[in-house]
């Protein structure tokens, strides 16, 4: 199963990146893009991912074949935002082959999705954005970051995180700060939504505590 995830992971970092958010910035300038139980959406164009279908208000696609040809069924320009937004993080040809494995995904869906509450629980003005650029959902407090990425290069698996700003400039002290960035919490994806919200929280506010 963590081959599937990490595999499905990369695959939905790149329609996050390239069939959401780029146009959605060619579009109305954000990049900014939100999560669902069952997938994520732009917040400033009617685009979203359920499950494994790309849906918008008149149609949609299943998300599986040439990334291409999937643009072309829903009249999107595939692409990132660009450079000068950010250096784009998960290329995606028009000859790559989508193939989501959907258990794999629903796990993706469901950490995010409890992280995005967790932050919107913990955070006093907690408004949690699922990021493109890195594929992760979180926000900001007294400059400190909170949020769940479904994974990356050193971390294969979805896992929450606290990262104070400046850090490790300015390090802390204390078992809750194992990471280069600040603290990291592996997150059991076998677990329903309501455990793993719950246990992200409790690793937020332990963080705070902490700070």
């Amino acid at each position: 199963m963590t081959g599937a995830v990490i595999a499905t992971r990369r695959q939905l970092h790149a329609i996050a990146e390239n069939l959401i958010a780029g146009p959605q910035y060619r579009a109305t300038g954000t990049i900014r893009l939100a999560v669902r139980p069952d997938g994520f959406t732009g917040t400033a164009l009617p685009l979203e991912v359920r499950g494994a279908t790309l849906i918008w208000p008149d149609g949609s696609v299943p998300l599986a074949g040439p990334a291409g040809e999937i643009a072309a069924s829903s009249g999107l320009l595939l692409g990132p935002p660009p450079a000068e937004v950010y250096r784009p993080q998960a290329p995606l040809e028009p000859e790559t082959v989508i193939d989501l494995d959907l258990e794999a995904a629903e796990t993706i869906y469901r950490c995010l999705y409890a992280g995005g509450t967790a932050v919107a629980e913990v955070l006093s003005h907690g408004h949690p954005v699922l990021w493109p650029e890195h594929f992760d959902v979180g926000d900001h407090e007294n400059k400190v970051n909170y949020g769940v990425s479904a994974g990356d290069d050193e971390h294969p698996l979805p896992y929450a995180y606290v990262a104070p700003w400046g850090y490790p400039t300015n390090p802390r002290t204390g078992t809750v700060w194992n990471a280069s960035f600040g603290a990291l919490h592996p997150i059991d994806t076998a677990a329903d939504a309501e455990s793993i919200t719950t246990g992200i929280a409790a690793f937020f506010s332990w963080a705070q505590s902490e700070l």
